[in-house]
């Protein structure tokens, strides 16, 4: 089964870190991510930028509205994403313990949900060349 796990960072945290223990721990999710990904369990991953990068569209009663930023003020932000396979929720938590970024945010795990399933149930047709619509 797919499991997301997204990536949540305190700035304020992160900020506390030395540049040169900040470099050491991204090597290490490097080396981590590629160990994972050669033997199957990481499907991908990407780093976001800055939430003050990011525009939130929201359409209400036919208006559409665009705002800077993120659709909420919060402390941690959404800082980057890994799609990862494991056999449980227990054994995707094993893999996001693996990275050290909870100790300055948080990582939520959550099951990726079959989208052919959704299809077939909603009678939603695939496309001809065999891509998702």
């Amino acid at each position: 089964m797919q499991y997301l796990t997204l990536i949540h960072i305190d700035p304020g945290l992160l900020a506390e870190l030395p540049q040169a223990e900040y470099d050491r721990l991204m090597r290490g999710c490097f080396e981590k991510a590629d160990a994972l990904q050669q033997d199957g369990s990481l499907h991908g991953s990407q780093q976001l930028e800055n939430p003050d990068s990011a525009k939130t569209l929201r359409i209400r009663d036919g208006i559409s509205r665009v705002t800077d930023g993120p659709f909420a003020e919060t402390r941690e932000f959404l800082a980057g994403f890994n799609l990862i396979e494991a056999d449980s929720m227990d054994a995707a938590m094993a893999i996001a313990r693996e990275f050290p970024w909870s100790r300055f945010g948080s990582i939520e795990v959550r099951p990726v949900r079959d989208m052919q399933a959704v299809r077939e149930h909603v009678g939603a047709k695939q496309a001809a060349d065999g891509n998702r619509e």
